[in-house]
Parts: structure tokens; C-alpha cells; sequence
């Protein structure tokens, strides 16, 4: 089977890589906790939005949204999907606003992206520098200790007469702050398959930890990673869903 770099924009293909995901119960259940927890505002901006499926969304919701991501291409296609929107090319780990927001949200265990602790605390404090009082941030995350190597997650989508496969899974050493995402893309059309694999390095922390670096600015809540229903984290499962509200 002949092997060939299948791409090198990631954002042409991430809607593809993404298709499996239910964005509509994913950004329903947010509002839920916006409005169970955080202060009834309608102000939201998307951390890491990618191409704005989540926005798109919220917008449809009645939400005046934003997002921001570090992929222009990715930005590109979220004007065209959300042209009232406003988007920015910004670092999630050091960003700003021109005003408080009332939602923040940071899906798809982007909040992993930051890649190392100190970025990770620089991402928290500007999330808190940017909320309203009684703002919620709200993303999901892995716990590294929960971690099994084994694992992957894969799905199989057709497209414009080629049929595509993905692969994720998650890779931790056992030790230190560093976690990887490694993807696998496979592409076949006719008799030609190609074949794409990267390697995303991302910051691994425990629940405990990260829970350790929200407390000072936020009042925080772990729930079971669920969309469909709102409960707390059942201290096994090693995914969860944190509701932060600013304090």
C-alpha cells in the first residue's frame, strides 16, 4: 500500500475528522450549565473553535458569539459558516477582549493544547481576566492517570468519492506533564490508499491538579462527561466536564 503525506492543512480536513461528533447536544448542554450555574448571559466566546461548529450553534441559540483558534485557514472557514461571528487569530494561552464574556467554552479537549503547565495557567488566568462576574468557562478534559494507551477512537466517513478513516488516541509515558494525541488519517479513492499520522503534543494533568489551578479564580464543578445528562464526575471515569464559575 503506497504511503504519501495525505495533507497539509489540517482544516481541510477537519470537519471529515470530526464528523462523528454531535455539536448541537454538545453546545445544548453548555447552555443548560450556563444557565443552572454560570449568569444567564448570552456574551460567549470559543476557545481553540476551529472551523465554528460550536458557534454556529450557540448563534442559532441566541448567543452573540465568538471565537478564536491560531489556524487562519480554520478561521477562514468559520467566517463562511458564522458570517455574523466574529472571529480571532489569537493563542488561547494569552489572549484579550474588547469586553467581559459570559460563556466561555474550550471543546473537544482542546484546553490539552496549551501544552505545558505554565501555559496552561497562563490560559486560565486569561480566561478569568476575560468573564463577567459569575461567568462560566467551560471545556472537558483527560485525566493522565486514567490514561490506558490501548484505547482509540475511529470512524469512517465517505467524501467526494474517496472514503476516509480516522484514528485517535490518547499516548501518556506514565511520568511528567506531557501527553500526546496521535491521529491517523487514511484516504482511499480507486486503487490508491494514503496514509497520514501525526503526533500532538499536549499538557497532561490529574483532575486534582487541574482543579488545584482553577480554585483561585474559580468556584468549580466536575461533572460526568455526558451530554445528555448533567451529574457529577463518578471519581472513576477518566473524562469529565468542567463548569467553572468566576469568583
Amino acid at each position: 500500500m503506497p504511503v504519501n503525506a495525505l495533507y497539509t492543512d489540517l482544516s481541510d480536513y477537519y470537519d471529515l475528522m470530526c464528523a462523528d461528533i454531535d455539536y448541537k447536544a454538545q453546545s445544548h448542554c453548555v447552555h443548560r450549565l450556563q444557565q443552572i450555574f454560570g449568569n444567564g448571559g448570552r456574551r460567549h466566546l470559543d476557545l481553540a473553535c476551529g472551523t465554528g461548529p460550536h458557534v454556529r450553534h450557540f448563534l442559532d441559540a441566541g448567543y452573540r458569539s465568538s471565537g478564536l483558534d491560531i489556524n487562519q485557514p480554520m478561521l477562514d472557514k468559520a467566517a463562511l459558516r458564522c458570517p455574523e461571528a466574529q472571529f480571532s487569530l489569537q493563542d488561547m494561552c494569552g489572549f484579550s477582549a474588547g469586553e467581559p464574556f459570559d460563556l466561555i467554552t474550550c471543546f473537544l479537549y482542546s484546553v490539552h493544547y496549551s501544552g505545558s503547565i505554565e501555559r496552561l495557567k497562563a490560559c486560565i488566568a486569561s480566561v478569568h481576566a476575560t468573564l463577567a462576574v459569575g461567568g462560566l468557562f467551560c471545556f472537558n478534559v483527560v485525566d493522565k492517570s486514567r490514561i490506558d494507551n490501548r484505547l482509540f477512537a475511529s470512524h469512517s466517513v465517505a467524501h467526494e468519492g474517496s472514503q476516509f478513516s480516522f484514528q485517535s488516541c490518547w499516548h501518556y509515558r506514565g511520568q511528567g506533564e506531557a501527553q500526546s494525541l496521535r491521529l491517523s488519517i487514511e484516504r482511499t479513492c480507486a486503487a490508491e490508499t494514503q496514509v497520514w499520522q501525526d503526533e500532538h503534543p499536549m499538557v497532561a494533568v490529574t483532575f486534582g491538579e487541574l482543579q488545584a489551578l482553577l480554585q483561585p479564580y474559580f468556584d468549580v464543578q466536575v461533572l460526568e462527561h455526558d451530554y445528555e445528562r448533567i451529574a457529577p464526575w463518578d471519581q472513576t471515569s477518566g473524562n469529565a466536564l468542567f463548569a467553572c464559575v468566576k469568583i
